[in-house]
């Protein structure tokens, strides 16, 4: 087991009040797993992300356990965090502006691997073309992210984020804002580093059906189902699950009645329940992960079943 999360929480303290972005969660990735979180914008999901980097702003509150490669990374001082960061876990945001628009690309991927791998300039940027040829980016390196297509600049980013052959790549919403032909470029990119262990931050069910191994489904701060990516998309459970997928135009386009709920005042039990078919006065008691034959879900329906 390469990471596992125990008991992990992000508060935020705000005007408003405490914003519980991540409520408890508990989730692990196997060397080799492409492990996939799902859920609507607000869930939590690249909070949770952000997290296991300690990239969180100051009015963050966090606590539980972050294990990574043996060690729990919430006990580690800044200096051993920064050599981490990029060199054994690498993060591909999902906004492209994170590249210098005044820096060629090539300078950008070179970078972390002077810094982090002790490369000379000249065998860095020799291992800059290799990495672009392997990624059909082509010998652009000496472009600036101006002259590249959104597609295009999201292979950057991937270069960038494997540049030094981290242990774990964290992938934040990497479909986010690209047309339909963009997206099917970027599922054929990542497929070309399917051979990584990746924890996949996504809202778009087509790359998750594309890619994941595993899908974690986040609902307001929690997580709500886990199970492999080909048990989710032939039967979910949880009926949030549920919900998603039918909210698919292949499934027929059915939305999910209401609201996320404030992730101040989230509902106590269930925080689904409010918008759930199924609800029951049980519901109003928080239900913990059932295990069913390997699959976990957080829902009292399967109570009986565990």
């Amino acid at each position: 087991m390469l990471l596992r999360v125990e008991n992990l929480k992000v508060h935020f303290k705000t005007d408003m009040g405490v914003v519980k972005a991540v409520d408890g969660v508990d989730l692990s990735v196997d060397t080799g797993e492409r492990f996939t979180l799902i859920g609507e914008s607000g869930s939590g999901k690249s909070v949770l992300g952000l997290s296991i980097l300690r990239l969180l702003p100051k009015n963050a509150t966090i606590s539980g356990r972050i294990v990574f490669d043996g060690k729990d990374l919430l006990e580690l001082d800044e200096r051993d965090m920064q050599r981490i960061r990029g060199r054994e876990i690498a993060w591909i945001p999902q906004s492209q502006s994170s590249l210098n628009p005044v820096l060629t690309v090539g300078f950008q991927c070179a970078e972390p691997i002077i810094q982090h791998l002790n490369y000379d300039k000249r065998s860095a940027w020799r291992k800059v073309l290799e990495i672009f040829e392997f990624l059909k980016i082509g010998n652009r390196a000496r472009e600036y992210p101006h002259q590249f297509s959104g597609g295009m600049r999201q292979r950057v980013l991937v270069a960038m984020g494997i540049s030094t052959d981290p242990k774990l790549i964290i992938a934040d919403e990497p479909t986010k804002g690209l047309y339909a032909s963009k997206r099917e470029q970027v599922v054929e990119l990542f497929r070309r580093i399917k051979d990584k262990t990746m924890l996949l931050v996504t809202h778009d069910l087509y790359f998750a059906n594309e890619l994941a191994t595993k899908i974690a489904v986040m609902y307001c701060g929690k997580i709500v189902e886990v199970c492999s990516a080909k048990d989710f998309f032939k039967e979910p459970l949880h009926p949030y699950s549920r919900g998603l997928l039918d909210s698919l135009p292949l499934r027929g386009l059915k939305p999910i009645k209401g609201f996320q709920p404030s992730m101040i005042n989230p509902p106590k039990g269930c925080r689904f329940r409010e918008r759930c078919e199924f609800a029951s006065s049980k519901c109003k008691e928080e239900p913990p992960l059932f295990n069913l034959n390997g699959r976990s879900v957080r829902c009292w329906l399967y109570e009986v079943r565990s």
